[in-house]
């Protein structure tokens, strides 16, 4: 699909007070209940319809799904019972474990849930069909409304449910969520932290269990006392191995949440502990502190009241924190704030958000490794003015997303691998050229390029200017992204697009005929020859003159230029309003000509006749036009060919109409 460029002009931090209604009607959540209460109907939602293409979108449901309302499915339905907990989360038939794991991390602090499930809703005397949640997306929060019609089979529920069989806000909030994201199908695979990010608009960062800091459990232990949402998975080394058990009762390639961690006293001495669900509800570590091991017997009654430990086939289970090291290798943690889990003390954070595109042609310039396209990617300044306290550096975080992928997975989508370079800046404003790039090398990167939704890093570099360049691996790839950069004391980001600027010399008057170069002889005697005395000729007879010196011109392997063009040019050099071209017009015509011929040569690297789109914005500077990226968007999508070439014909016909829109400018 092509991207519309998206500037990156930085903007503030969203807040989730003021969540934008996302309804086709317009309306939000409170109107459209009211309206369904006055009217005695229960909500239908048309935007997410009780149907298949709700469900799946590659497939048809394996068995036949039928749409129920809670009350048509128990007798006393329940939005939350007893209090949101996580053992409210039990995966159904759908592989969205890493959802369920973080809704598991979501249940663990109550101020977080209640903005992502606000509580004020339930199933009594004002009930309408109708519930709503709120998810952050790319800087934005989004109340999200659906009607309560879920799929079923057999009379139970075929996704995401609670234990207890009449409680329902997780099975509407998987709903919520795979509305927000165009059907249940867009869920089934995905990364923990993602979740957990739309939950709270925090910042994830990624930890490798077997290369983690000595005082990792130090870092767990402060993330959960700070309510971070932390999940952990294990690793497969093929897609055969996917949910495959071990024999210790845990599942590779599965998402798990953390939900406590503690010291607990065992013969005398202190043994680390950390508590891991399982988001199935079931299928449990059957090592060392599991449930029903003899470690436990040594434990006091009053010790094991204080860690919540039940032997519950419930999928939630302790673990010695060694083993935990030993057995899991990914643990993900999404901070409310980005306060480093390594520091003692908490920080107030800045953060500043750009939002762009990647376009075709234009901004998909990809990595460093692709050099000649590598300068065109969007580029953001960021000035670190002042130190962190007590310290001679500068701290920041770099988060790079890639928006609405999963949103796009129906349309063949799939998570593109992104990363990120920062250079030292070079101290002048405007895009930076490839010479800079091919002389300069990166200060700082994204430790990884990577197909997640988002790429994160914490950075220390002393005080200055540098520039990031948010990147595709491989360049033509089109994406949205989000860049978001929290810094511990103010950063002042901009955007490095160019201002609109022309640049072109004075017009040229034609030479007078006792001055005539011997090539505007020439033209004149060809002139005479097509034209008559009256020295005048029509698109057409331009045609004929200007392919006939082309093909005599050396060093050019142009193809026929157009009759289009020739109007083109007519309409650009005719003054009297004629239709037709001068000679005196034409000889004016002829310098402008020779000048664009010579640029278009200088930046056909190859010498195939065809500039790269992504040469554009130097050829057209060169000519004295300076674009911004959504112009110089426009441009590449009218005159390149599929494969982002743009020949001379086309060149001259967007010279025509950028000095046409100049004359207006």
């Amino acid at each position: 699909m092509p991207y519309v460029y998206q500037d990156s002009k930085p903007r503030p931090a969203a807040h989730p007070g003021a969540a934008r209604g996302t309804h086709s009607s317009g309306k939000g959540y409170e109107q459209l209940r009211q309206e369904c209460l006055q009217r005695g109907v229960l909500f239908e939602d048309p935007d997410f319809p009780a149907c298949n293409s709700s469900l799946f979108f590659s497939e048809n449901p394996p068995i036949p799904f039928v749409w129920k309302r809670p009350g048509d499915i128990v007798k006393d339905p329940k939005f939350i019972l007893g209090g949101a907990t996580r053992t409210d989360i039990c995966q159904g038939d759908l592989g969205d474990c890493w959802l369920l794991a973080a809704i598991a991390s979501l249940t663990l602090n109550e101020k977080t849930l209640a903005r992502v499930v606000p509580l004020d809703q339930n199933f009594g005397p004002d009930y309408a069909g109708i519930f709503h949640f709120q998810f952050w997306q790319h800087n934005e929060w989004l109340d999200v409304v659906i009607d309560d019609r879920l799929p079923t089979f057999k009379g139970r529920l075929v996704f995401l449910h609670s234990a207890e069989l009449n409680e329902f806000w997780s099975a509407l909030l998987e709903k919520a969520y795979a509305k927000l994201n165009g059907s249940y199908e867009s869920l089934k695979g995905g990364s923990t932290i993602e979740a957990m990010e739309d939950f709270t608009g925090g910042i994830g960062e990624m930890y490798d269990v077997k290369a983690a800091p000595d005082n990792f459990y130090e870092i767990l232990e402060k993330a959960l006392k700070r309510c971070s949402m932390v999940g952990c998975s294990i690793d497969t080394s093929s897609a055969a191995e996917s949910e495959a058990r071990t024999p210790f009762g845990l599942v590779k390639g599965h998402a798990y949440s953390v939900t406590g961690i503690e010291e607990v006293s065992y013969r005398g001495r202190q043994v680390q502990l950390i508590r891991i669900r399982n988001p199935w509800g079931q299928v449990e570590w059957n090592g060392p502190w599991s449930d029903n091991s003899a470690e436990w017997r040594s434990v006091s009654p009053s010790e094991q009241r204080r860690l919540s430990q039940a032997a519950r086939d419930d999928g939630e289970f302790w673990m010695k924190f060694e083993d935990f090291k030993v057995h899991f290798d990914k643990v993900e943690i999404c901070n409310l704030t980005p306060d480093a889990l390594e520091d003692s003390t908490a920080h107030k954070w800045e953060v500043t958000i750009h939002q762009g595109s990647w376009v075709r042609g234009a901004t998909a310039g990809g990595c460093r490794n692709f050099l000649e396209t590598f300068w065109t990617n969007p580029q953001i300044k960021l000035h670190l003015t002042e130190q962190d306290d007590g310290q001679d550096d500068c701290t920041f975080i770099a988060a790079l997303m890639q928006k609405d992928r999963r949103k796009l997975k129906k349309l063949g989508a799939e998570m593109l691998t992104i990363g990120y370079s920062i250079y030292e800046s070079p101290g002048r404003d405007g895009h930076l050229g490839k010479d800079f790039f091919r002389y300069h090398p990166s200060k700082a990167r994204s430790k990884t390029y990577i197909n997640l939704r988002e790429v994160s890093h914490r950075f220390k570099l002393p005080p200055g200017d540098y520039i990031l360049i948010p990147t595709t691996f491989e360049p033509h790839q089109e994406a949205d992204f989000c860049l978001r950069i929290f810094s511990e004391k103010k950063a002042i980001t901009e955007d490095l697009d160019e201002n609109v600027a022309i640049d072109l010399p004075e017009p040229l008057h034609p030479t007078p005929g006792s001055q005539e170069t011997e090539e505007e002889k020439q033209f004149r005697a060809l002139f005479e020859q097509i034209s008559g005395k009256d020295m005048e000729i029509s698109a057409e007879e331009l045609e004929y003159v200007l392919n006939a010196v082309l093909k005599k011109t050396k060093n050019i392997k142009f193809k026929n230029l157009s009759l289009i063009s020739c109007r083109n040019i007519i309409s650009l050099m005719d003054t009297s309003g004629n239709g037709k071209l001068e000679f005196s017009e034409f000889k004016v015509f002829w310098e402008k000509m020779k000048k664009w011929i010579s640029i278009f040569l200088q930046f056909d690297f190859d010498k195939s006749g065809s500039m790269s789109s992504y040469e554009l914005r130097g050829a057209l500077k060169s000519a004295g036009y300076q674009l911004n990226n959504y112009l110089l968007q426009l441009i590449v999508l009218r005159y390149s060919d599929e494969q982002l070439q743009i020949d001379f014909d086309d060149f001259l016909n967007c010279l025509i109409r950028l000095e046409n829109a100049s004359r207006e400018y």
